[in-house]
């Protein structure tokens, strides 16, 4: 499960400093993964958006592949996704 309040503490680090490296360090009990915004399904929905990033909720649920999700109690990481020029 990921909370609201880790989202802004997330997003607040990202501000700072984006490196996904610090991410992990910072919070480990997280998987972390990264990709531009416009990668990105449009059937998902930010959880948390920022000036220069959305960030995407991920579930490991199915004890195979890591699945983008929009369920909170589900998710285990987050997608760090970079917004693209222009958007």
């Amino acid at each position: 499960m990921i909370t609201p309040l880790q989202l802004v503490q997330v997003g607040e680090t990202i501000q700072l400093d984006a490196r996904i490296a610090l991410l992990r360090e910072r919070f480990p009990k997280l998987h972390f993964s990264e990709c531009n915004d416009d990668d990105v399904s449009p059937r998902y929905r930010p959880a948390f958006s920022m000036d220069s990033h959305h960030l995407y909720l991920i579930s490991g649920a199915s004890g195979h592949c890591l699945e983008l999700t929009n369920d909170h109690e589900t998710a285990t990481g987050i997608l760090v996704a970079a917004k693209v020029d222009g958007e």
